[in-house]
């Protein structure tokens, strides 16, 4: 297993509708993290029960915390929400992804031990040794599409600019302030790391394999796909100005 930092880890679980999902990727989660790592769980008020769960667990698990949120506000304001709690509780790496098992906990160890030596860590679908698995040919040109096309309006070389599975340095969410991201869904992924890269940091791409949910209905609507394809010249207009 490679060497994670020695350095205080929190991972970041947005959620909504995960009840199926939470207490086997919660466990999942804490067996590739270090024992000091910190599992905070930001649900916006689930309707099937998710954010009960990770209440349950947490009194269980002294790692575990549970941030409820009023409503279903949108992925972006939940990382915002997430990171804010992670940094004010002294996290130094705040790891993040998605909750329904697409992104594989066994990967953690990897993308923290690469934040040895980068600011930002992601872990790419669309570099050499990583794949996508369990989606048909129009949903992986879709992913691939949206990589390419914010890739070149951006004018940067990150392959996939999309994902959501990463590890930021606490100076890149300090440095990046993503509460002033305007974004609720994927463009949000997008931007942070844009927003890291403008700002001089450092960036890799770990590979990694994702896979489709394991149970319950995608999050992705054709709003997000227009929300991130509108927002993404937005931020090459906004950085120009800048």
């Amino acid at each position: 297993m490679p060497r994670v930092p020695n350095r205080a880890v929190w991972l970041i679980l947005p959620t909504y509708d995960e009840a199926a999902n939470i207490e086997a990727l919660v466990a999942a989660a804490r067996r590739r993290l270090p024992g000091s790592a910190r599992i905070l769980v930001v649900d916006d008020s689930s309707p099937d029960g998710t954010g009960e769960i990770a209440d349950r667990i947490a009194a269980a698990d002294d790692s575990v915390r549970v941030l409820h949120r009023s409503a279903k506000l949108g992925l972006g304001p939940a990382y915002v929400a997430g990171f804010r709690a992670a940094l004010d509780g002294g996290a130094e790496l705040v790891a993040q992804m998605d909750a329904d098992f697409s992104h594989d906990p066994a990967d953690l160890p990897r993308l923290l031990a690469a934040a040895e030596s980068a600011d930002l860590v992601l872990g790419s679908r669309y570099v050499a040794g990583g794949g996508v698995a369990d989606w048909g040919p129009m949903r992986r040109a879709i992913s691939r599409g949206g990589s390419a096309y914010a890739r070149a309006m951006l004018g940067v070389d990150v392959r996939d600019l999309t994902g959501g599975f990463k590890v930021f340095r606490r100076a890149v969410l300090e440095a990046i302030e993503p509460a002033t991201i305007p974004s609720l869904g994927y463009a949000f992924q997008v931007e942070t790391t844009y927003r890291a890269l403008a700002a001089g940091f450092s960036v890799v791409e770990v590979p990694i394999t994702f896979r489709d949910r394991r149970v319950g209905a995608s999050k992705m609507t054709g709003a997000i796909v227009l929300e991130a394809a509108l927002r993404v010249p937005a931020m090459r207009l906004a950085r120009r100005r800048s």
